[in-house]
């Protein structure tokens, strides 16, 4: 369990990390969402977590670790008591999600290209392997891309399909997902440009639109989703870039994010060192670029608006810090309101209202 030491907030922050240094791979912070202050709170002994995500109940959270995934229980007070550790039976993750129904966690594979599915247990432990599939195929011959590389799996919203992004092949691998074996059944491809190197995904709150970042042209594409005669539809309708006209040279795009009231997402540049924030259209799924502004740090890899949109939070990957900024979307502005925090190689940060759970 983490240590204790801090007063309680509205809001608890998970950071993970990697873990060169400090073996504690995930740091909690109690959030103060008026002033946008983090304030640690404990941290959690885990190798070199690559991404976090919490199950939909707001219960359970889970980690990649060195040595596969594990799982933990989400206490009152915003603490973590360690549930699990299960093996991926591969190199560790760059990615992992839940499905709608918390029934299931997707594991993604930068290194080795695969795509992992493990049940979850009632109690929120991670219980045994379901489906492994390895991407194949060789791509254009670059440093990166010459080779699959699972960067992300993420279900649609109906809960009925899985999306897998492959940054080396420049495809979006859709499956079928049997909810019962949890297996899955390839249905389609979404394919990206040649090189884009799809990245992540999100799908907004309505299921109608799916948004992937492109790292290596910072672009994000925007497809719409609909199910005809049994089937997924994907039509294209937007291409549209991360990085202002005068960005810096060799920027590639990071991460997406969606804001609490979905109507916002957040993407990260680095090499430009940006943060770059959209809003979406309701009745199209198109997005408006609002801002694109330094970010005060280097490689931010991941970015996070707080719930009241009133503040952002960036995690500068190489520069070992967090940033933290006041937003005023109506003008397009961010404004830096605090000292950055010291943190070692953060990778990825979550939100979770911890009044919620007093009250589950």
């Amino acid at each position: 369990m983490a240590e204790n030491n801090q007063n309680i907030k509205d809001y608890v922050a998970y950071v993970s990390t990697y873990t060169s240094k400090d073996k504690r791979g995930i740091t909690i912070y109690d959030v103060d969402n008026e002033t946008g202050v983090f304030t640690e709170k404990g941290k959690v002994e885990i190798s070199n977590s690559s991404y976090l995500t919490c199950a939909h109940n707001r219960k359970y959270l889970y980690s990649i670790t060195d040595f596969g995934v594990k799982g933990f229980r989400i206490l009152k007070d915003g603490y973590l008591e360690e549930i699990n550790e299960a093996s991926i039976n591969g190199m560790r993750g760059c990615y992992l999600s839940v499905d709608y129904k918390d029934r299931f966690l997707f594991v993604s594979g930068y290194h080795d290209g695969k795509l992992t599915v493990l049940r979850l247990n009632e109690d929120g432990s991670v219980g045994e392997i379901t489906e492994e599939i390895f991407f194949k195929g060789l791509g254009d011959v670059m440093e990166k891309s010459f080779q699959a590389h699972v960067t992300c799996a993420k279900m649609s919203r109906d809960n009925k399909y899985l999306f897998a992004t492959d940054s080396g092949m420049d495809h979006t691998y859709v499956y079928e997902l049997n909810h019962d074996k949890g297996t899955l059944k390839q249905v389609d491809i979404i394919r990206s440009e040649m090189n884009a190197g799809p990245r992540h995904l999100i799908t907004s709150a309505d299921g109608k639109n799916i948004y992937i970042v492109n790292e290596t042209t910072n672009t994000i594409d925007v497809f719409t989703y609909e199910i005809k005669e049994n089937y997924p539809v994907f039509e294209k309708i937007q291409t549209i870039s991360t990085l202002n006209d005068y960005h810096a040279s060799r920027s590639i795009s990071c991460t997406l994010t969606l804001s609490a009231d979905h109507n916002h997402i957040v993407a990260t540049n680095a090499g430009d060192n940006s943060v770059a924030i959209f809003k979406r259209d309701e009745e199209t799924g198109m997005l408006t670029r609002i801002l694109c502004l330094p970010i005060s740090g280097a490689y931010p890899k991941d970015a996070l608006l707080y719930p009241d949109n009133k503040h952002l939070v960036s995690l500068n990957h190489e520069a070992g810090t967090m940033t933290f900024f006041k937003t005023d979307l109506e003008k397009g502005l961010i404004y830096m309101t605090s000292k950055e925090i010291r943190i070692e190689h953060p990778n990825c940060i979550i939100f979770v209202p911890i009044k919620e759970n007093g009250e589950a």
